[in-house]
């Protein structure tokens, strides 16, 4: 291996940082970096050693219970002005000759130019994807109840959200968009996120429901969300390719697909995945479509648009903003051009040829949706998502002063508890939002340390020209502007940003491929490997442990989290499946627990006539039991009363502990 085998990921030509006018800075800005960096870094390392057992030696504590988001970093940077001055020390033939050249953008550019099939390029997206869904595989294999020997995969679904998709895919398997709401105590059934106004469906967006729904039916819901995940995976290296060659792509798609963030989401039943397989397989089509200039290239980018836009409407729209930007801007130079008359038919054929190819599939789908809210809600202008929040969670509306407005609108149906938990949001909410979002963004996809050097220098390196990189940039800033009149910062305090992810993994790809180039012509090749090791550090402590310097992982602590909800509903189910004193058909009435306002154990498939076992809140002010007995004269009525964890049986007259 020489300074050369680290050029792999180098940028076009015309990117070249280490200029003769600007090299002479380089040696400061890299002591800059240092400098920043160990002001940043040294208060956590010596709050953290001077925590520990200080009856240790101080180097004992020094590497006991490492804090996983500074101290590795903070060790490799002890080792930066050791890597600035020495050689590398081996040379490797293959990396140079064969391996090298098939990861420069060059070869990206010489196979598109001759359009021959890049072998080399569709076998490590391949294999990326395969990575992604065995890393999601081994996520849901996490034992999280030893005792029962319970994996993250046995455990039902906890989130309310995860329970209104499934009522969703449910639904369209049985060829419909909604069902019925029960005729004479439909109050009974209100499920968080699922409206009940005569008709009982999901306040969300079709697109989830229709990804979710074919694998439902096969029977393992969650393999949809690792393919997902393979298949962002692929596009995103088809994305990094397109932009800087099969290194970019391996890069970013390698992050990707070992992010713990994008592990633990692959297991959770949410939109986001869904909307990542259209978004992916925009950007790719779209970066494509701006070489092309192809009708093909812009319908596929439309269709992954639109599909993006069925699942989460307003992350679709953030992530392909900056995108219709620079769209615009070709339309508005193109008629700048004709009105100077000094456009040629080709110019024409460049610019309409594009917007009618993405303008056609997100008009289908615009027309679809109405279609959708009108058979639920009456009105194809109405979306169930708005009129549930305008129902039953009003405090939760989007914008600033939340709290104030929704309480202006209070109504009979409020879900009170679950509406009391919005906070009103205020500008100094929102700072604070973002800033949990971004950092949030960063920790979860591969580390605050190296993802924040990476944006950094990004901006250092590229802030003097325009590149299409820039779109993928704004892409991120765009994302967390559309969200910031959001009240709530998110699961993990990032899921409504989550689709930036991919986006970071690209630019730390970016700022890889320049770190690279720069290093090899000023011959630095040992800083290329301390990037490496920084890398490797990063995946590490996001996916493993190392008693006993770390002894849980950032997947692990994540898995941890969402496995606590999830073993309550297990074990409410195994309650309902095996309690003996459980007679069938069942109505059981549940009392919640005031205090937990995200456990909702009222979850009933969409076809309420067809269940053994019915749940249903405990409303005895409008539906004392007597008279629940009298609309289901069939069924055996009981109670659960969550925060008392009791379980009770109407005998006809009181509720009898059982």
């Amino acid at each position: 291996m020489n300074s050369k085998n680290f050029s792999s990921l180098e940028p076009a030509p015309a990117s070249d940082p280490a200029s003769p006018s600007s090299s002479r800075w380089i040696p400061w800005i890299h002591l800059l970096f240092v400098v920043g960096l160990l002001w940043f870094l040294i208060p956590y390392e010596w709050s953290r050693v001077n925590s520990e057992n200080l009856q240790l030696p101080w180097l004992s504590r020094f590497f006991l219970h490492v804090n996983v988001d500074t101290t590795p970093y903070f060790i490799l940077l002890l080792f930066s002005p050791l890597c600035w001055w020495l050689p590398l020390p081996y040379h490797s033939r293959f990396f140079a000759q064969v391996l090298h050249p098939r990861l420069s953008q060059q070869w990206v550019r010489q196979k598109q130019t001759a359009g021959q099939w890049d072998i080399f390029a569709i076998s490590i997206s391949l294999l990326l994807a395969l990575s992604s869904f065995g890393i999601s595989f081994w996520t849901a294999s996490h034992i999280v109840d030893s005792e029962r020997q319970l994996t993250l995969g046995d455990l039902p679904p906890a989130y309310h959200d995860e329970h209104s998709y499934l009522f969703q895919a449910e639904t369209f398997l049985d060829g419909r968009t909604s069902f019925p709401s029960h005729p004479d105590a439909p109050e009974l059934f209100n499920q968080v996120h699922v409206l009940n106004e005569g008709k009982m469906a999901s306040r969300y967006f079709p697109g989830t429901g229709l990804w979710l729904a074919p694998f439902l039916a096969w029977g393992h819901p969650y393999w949809g969300y690792w393919l997902a995940g393979a298949i962002t995976t692929f596009f995103f290296f088809w994305s990094g390719r397109e932009l800087g060659g099969n290194g970019v792509g391996l890069l970013a798609g390698l992050i990707i697909a070992l992010s713990p963030g994008m592990a633990i989401f692959s297991n959770l039943l949410l939109a986001h995945h869904p909307t990542l397989v259209g978004l992916s397989l925009f950007l790719w089509a779209f970066l494509r479509m701006q070489r092309t200039h192809s009708f093909r290239d812009a319908f596929v980018a439309g269709i992954g648009l639109t599909f993006a836009m069925l699942c989460r409407p307003m992350t679709a729209a953030g992530f392909a903003l900056p995108f219709g930007i620079w769209l615009a801007v070709q339309i508005v130079r193109w008629l700048s051009l004709r009105l100077k008359k000094s456009e040629s038919a080709t110019t024409a054929r460049q610019v309409w040829l594009p917007v009618a190819g993405l303008a056609i599939p997100l008009a289908a789908g615009l027309f679809g949706l109405f279609l959708y809210n009108q058979s639920i809600t009456g009105s194809g202008w109405k979306m169930p998502y708005q009129l549930y929040t305008d129902l039953y969670t009003p405090r939760h509306v989007y914008g600033f002063n939340n709290v104030i407005r929704g309480e202006q609108k209070l109504g009979p149906k409020v879900l009170e508890n679950y509406d009391k938990w919005a906070e009103n949001l205020t500008p100094a909410l929102a700072v604070q939002n973002v800033q949990n979002r971004f950092l949030a963004s960063l920790q979860w996809t591969l580390g605050i340390i190296p993802l924040g050097l990476a944006g950094l220098i990004f901006l250092l390196t590229e802030w003097k020209r325009w590149s299409r990189w820039w779109l993928v940039f704004a892409s991120i800033i765009s994302l967390h502007v559309v969200h910031i009149p959001y009240w709530y910062d998110g699961i993990m305090h990032w899921h409504y940003v989550f689709e930036t992810g991919p986006l970071w993994a690209l630019i730390f790809a970016r700022a890889t491929q320049t770190l690279f180039r720069l290093w090899q012509q000023i011959d630095r090749p040992l800083m290329s490997v301390l990037w490496l090791t920084m890398i490797l550090a990063a995946l590490l402590t996001n996916l493993t442990i190392l008693p006993p310097l770390w002894g849980v992982s950032k997947l692990e602590t994540v898995v941890n989290n969402v496995a606590f909800s999830r073993i309550k509903h297990y074990q409410f189910q195994q309650m309902l499946e095996h309690h003996p004193q459980i007679n069938h058909p069942a109505l059981l009435l549940i009392a919640h627990d005031p205090h937990d306002r995200h456990i909702d154990y009222v979850i009933n498939p969409p076809d309420l006539d067809q269940q053994e076992m019915l749940t249903g809140r405990y409303l005895p002010d409008l539906y004392p039991p007597a008279r629940l007995q009298q609309i289901f004269p069939k069924r055996t009525l009981y109670l659960f009363d969550a925060e008392q964890n009791r379980l009770s049986r109407w005998n006809g007259t009181f509720w009898v502990p059982i």
